[in-house]
């Protein structure tokens, strides 16, 4: 491999990595100005496993080893599953922790 391939297998981790951030800022945002918390919790899952995507692959690129990339792979598929559980878990305690009632109340609501 010459200087030019790795001079753009670093341009491409970064720009990956570039936007791996930016996704964990929307997600970050969405956390925020979203009203309710199952709302919250999809814009904040949505947008960090994405983001932890890209910056898993732009680690993976930038490292070049396939021992490594695939460590990577199997944190961001434990990230993801436990994402998602996790935000299942908490949405369904949220009407709880605030008051507005028990959790069945919330799943005749919501229709889930």
């Amino acid at each position: 491999m010459g200087p030019e391939f790795l001079a753009v297998l670093q341009i491409l981790s970064l720009a990956l990595l570039a936007a791996g951030v930016l996704f964990y800022v929307a997600g970050s945002v969405g956390l925020l100005r979203f009203p309710d918390a199952p709302s919250r919790l999809h814009a904040l899952t949505k947008a960090d496993n994405v983001g932890l995507g890209l910056v898993s692959l732009a680690a993976a690129i930038y490292w070049g080893e396939p021992a490594i990339a695939a460590k990577i792979a199997l944190v961001w598929l434990f990230a993801i599953i436990s994402s998602g559980m996790t935000a299942q878990l908490l949405a369904r305690a949220a009407p709880v922790a605030d008051g507005s009632g028990s959790p069945a109340e919330y799943e005749r609501e919501s229709g889930t």
